[in-house]
């Protein structure tokens, strides 16, 4: 079974809908803080199988499959078993009582080559395939044969669980041999058993009905039988006869075709021995390698020199003082160059805008003064323009005033009445009045305008005043800075000393890559050599192999060429005997043909005797011979061999029955399943050994004594401990390698068709030390490497994760839980 894709919605942590897409996951892990849902995931894909999860107890525990306060949740599988693809969906509710039951399972055949990226298009149902299983009855039947496995098989190979890991390590022997039924189907045998009963008890049936129908047999001549019987045994005689003579025929031609056989082996052995030769160029390997190891190590002496060199530049570098700092002081220099200019600029614009200012000032007095004098004439003009009118009203009365009259104004006496003047004063004083208006406007609005000017000129000054301030403010701070500071041409030739210093140190640096590529080379030509040597052994161990069988004398394993050298003078020897033994072997073989032949002339002889022609097969003539003789005994005996006939379906039947009651008495017994376990449990343990062995770097052997597991420490004189002696970390050793040895053996030792595509481990990787962890990386890569299966893990390790191509990190939050896939 192989995942493809999971999809979540209300189910535990994760409320909202969450999918996981295991497409290209040949090797992921499950990363993630405690508590965030890494099992979780696992725990749905069980769910969705088999309905229940492994830490809820059993299916009574189906209301934690729901998020706190939903009512549905729904869990969907998209996996592929055996070359098929599948679909598996699981929905559950709660109603209104608060029960939660399953509101529907089913388990559909998806159609060969459907796009699994289709189900994000809301796809109803009928479009996934063929419905394999439509409730939850039906899916433990539809999961059994699709996945091979039931459900604690699949939460040991496949998906094992977090805190079960070493539960089958540290099992009593009555409980892991219950285990190990369960886990085989072992259970098949008690149907055989019952099997066997029935068959045996159908066989008896039969055998009773075979001996009513002999014993109603009757009518048969024993005269005529005897008159019968004596001529098929005349013939019979001859048949016996040459019988006789066949096995000695046959022995002979045996000793012929073994003494054949014999000089033919001698001939392959002088032909395996005469061609033994070395290799060419053997002596060169070892060379070779000496010489690409004396370059491995000049060139590591390099690199070490240059190494040296650089590191001797980074602390002259270090010691010239801070780079940066040096800038910064050369930047201030610059900076009171700088500013010594701008405040001598600053200062003529300030002097500037003082005189225009104080000018400004002056002409604002000016115009002032010309404003009041155009007020005061304006008023002058007013009090002029009253008096004329108070004037030309009074002439407009003395018109109608005679001599000695009366005033019609003051009622008084006018003794004489002035003369009218000759013009109007009054239009000359309005004609005034507006020569004062124009010249008070005009002397206001210059009034108005020399203010503004003034104005401007203030603000000018201040702003040029504000910069003088800050500019003198600032060089001051940085003459400050700079008192005792070392010169501008000092801080610039430390600079180009730095400059200096760097560029050496990039030339040392490019000689260190320089001398690292060449050790590397040298150790490419080195391992080319050393995997020359390896192969030129490895031929002389083929070769040594092949004739392993004649002793070969024991090899020199420090020097290829000797080795060869005493290997092809030994063949050499070895072939010179056996010539010398081929002449005899020779003569034994002519001797057994020239027998063989004497036993043929004999058989001949006997056919003669009897009026038959010489045959080829002597037998078959004999045997025509007496079926001639026989066939009028058949015909008389007719009824005699339908008894005869009933007698050999008698005991047909009788051998069914007893075998079928032996059968079931052995099952019975319990023998053949416990002889089964041991079997299991002996391949099992080998393949964990096998595995304990690469993770412990080779200290500990996996064993069993009369069901208990020891592990032998080599790294202690091979001293036997029990299990549950060992560390935390060593203990998770053994755990793994059991589970890895079951999860391999189980589809060849288990009666289910299991089909093992995948393996999730779900347990701490954090007890193991540095070494053990990347043992373990390493097995789990090779494991994955191999590609007949998908290999996962949960893990809080960062060491382990990051040697994971695919990552499936699990975050949650206040409400649910999310799942994202990252690396490849």
């Amino acid at each position: 079974m192989r995942p493809m894709r999971l999809d979540m919605a209300g189910f535990t942590v994760f409320r909202d809908e969450t999918t996981v897409d295991f497409t290209d996951a040949d090797f992921f892990a499950l990363v993630g803080p405690t508590g965030s849902g890494k099992s979780t995931v696992l725990d749905a894909i069980c769910f969705a199988l088999y309905g229940t999860v492994p830490r809820w107890g059993g299916t009574r525990g189906l209301a934690n499959a729901l998020a706190p306060s939903a009512v549905e949740a729904r869990v969907r599988l998209v996996f592929e078993s055996a070359g098929d693809r599948y679909v598996a969906t699981r929905v559950v509710r709660r109603d209104g009582r608060g029960t939660v039951k399953t509101a529907n399972a089913g388990l559909q055949l998806m159609p060969p080559g459907f796009d699994i990226t289709k189900l994000d298009t809301g796809l109803s149902p009928e479009d996934l395939g063929e419905v394999v299983a439509g409730t939850p009855a039906e899916m433990e039947r539809a999961v059994l044969e699709a996945v091979g496995l039931p459900y604690e098989q699949f939460t040991s190979c496949v998906v094992l669980p977090q805190g079960q890991f070493a539960d089958f390590l540290h099992a009593k022997p009555a409980t892991r041999q219950q285990i190990l039924v369960n886990l085989l189907g072992l259970g098949v045998y008690e149907g055989v058993q019952k099997r066997a009963t029935e068959r045996a008890g159908q066989a008896e049936a039969k055998l009773e009905a075979v001996d009513r129908m002999l014993a109603g047999l009757t009518g048969t001549d024993d005269e005529t039988l005897a008159t019968a019987t004596a001529q098929a045994e005349r013939v019979g005689a001859l048949s016996g006869a040459v019988a006789a003579a066949l096995p000695e025929r046959e022995q002979a031609r045996a000793a012929a075709r073994a003494a054949t056989a014999a000089l033919a082996a001698l001939d392959a052995d002088l032909a395996g021995l005469s061609g033994v030769r070395a290799p060419a160029g053997v002596a060169e390997v070892a060379r070779a390698v000496t010489t690409a190891r004396e370059s491995v190590d000049e060139a590591a002496r390099t690199v070490a020199l240059a190494e040296e060199r650089e590191e001797k530049l980074r602390g002259e570098l270090a010691g010239a003082g801070d780079e940066s700092a040096l800038r910064l002081l050369l930047r201030a220099y610059a900076d009171v160059d700088r500013l010594t200019d701008e405040t001598a600029t600053v200062r003529a614009a300030l002097d500037a805008a003082q005189a225009e200012h104080d000018a400004a000032v002056v002409a604002l007095g000016t115009a002032r003064e010309a404003a009041t004098r155009a007020d005061a004439e304006l008023d002058a003009a007013f009090r002029a323009y009253d008096e004329a009118q108070a004037t030309e009203q009074a002439m407009a009365v003395r018109a109608h005033l005679t001599d000695g009259g009366t005033c019609p104004v003051c009622e008084q006496r006018v003794p004489r009445v002035p003369r009218l003047p000759a013009g109007s004063a009054v239009a000359e004083a309005k004609a005034a009045g507006k020569s004062a208006r124009a010249t008070s406007d005009t002397a206001k609005r210059l009034l108005q305008e020399r203010d503004a000017a003034a104005r401007d000129r203030e603000r000018t000054l201040v702003h040029a005043r504000a910069q003088h301030d800050q500019l003198t403010a600032r060089l001051a701070e940085l003459t400050g800075q700079l008192a005792g500071a070392a010169t501008p041409e000092a801080v610039r030739t430390a600079l180009a000393e730095h400059a200096r210093l760097r560029q050496a140190l990039d030339d040392a640096a490019g000689t260190v890559r320089a001398g690292r590529d060449a050790a590397r080379r040298a150790r490419g030509t080195l391992d080319a050599a050393e995997e020359r040597l390896r192969a030129a052994w490895r031929a002389f161990d083929t070769a040594r192999d092949g004739l392993a069988r004649f002793g070969p004398p024991a090899a020199d394993r420090d020097d290829v060429a000797a080795a060869w050298t005493t290997l092809v003078e030994w063949a050499g020897e070895q072939a010179r005997q056996r010539r010398a033994d081929r002449a005899g072997l020779a003569g034994s073989v002519t001797g057994a043909i020239t027998a063989a032949e004497a036993v043929e002339e004999r058989i001949g002889d006997l056919l003669a005797a009897a009026g038959l022609p010489p045959a080829d097969d002597p037998a078959r003539a004999v045997a025509v011979a007496l079926e001639r003789a026989e066939a009028e005994l058949r015909r008389v005996t007719e009824r005699r061999a339908q008894a005869g006939e009933l007698r050999e379906q008698r005991a047909e039947h009788e051998r069914q029955a007893r075998t079928a009651r032996a059968l079931a008495g052995h099952l019975r017994a319990n023998n053949f399943e416990r002889w089964l376990l041991a079997e299991a449990l002996d391949l099992l343990v080998d393949g964990a050994s096998r595995i304990l062995r690469e993770l412990s770097q080779g200290q500990y052997d996996l064993v069993h004594d009369k069901g208990e597991f020891f592990v032998v420490d080599h790294h202690d004189a091979g001293l036997r401990r029990g299990v549950r002696t060992l560390s935390g970390g060593e203990t998770f050793q053994a755990s793994l390698a059991l589970a890895l040895a079951l999860s391999e053996q189980l589809a060849g030792m288990s009666t289910t068709a299991a089909s093992l595509e995948s393996i999730v481990l779900d347990e701490g990787f954090g007890t193991l030390d540095a070494a053990t962890l990347d043992t373990v990386a390493a097995t789990l890569e090779g494991l994955a490497a191999r590609g007949d299966r998908m290999v996962g893990v949960v893990t809080h390790v960062p060491a382990l994760a990051e040697r994971i191509p695919v990552r499936y990190e699990v975050r949650k939050d206040a409400r649910t839980a999310r799942v994202e896939r990252t690396g490849l």
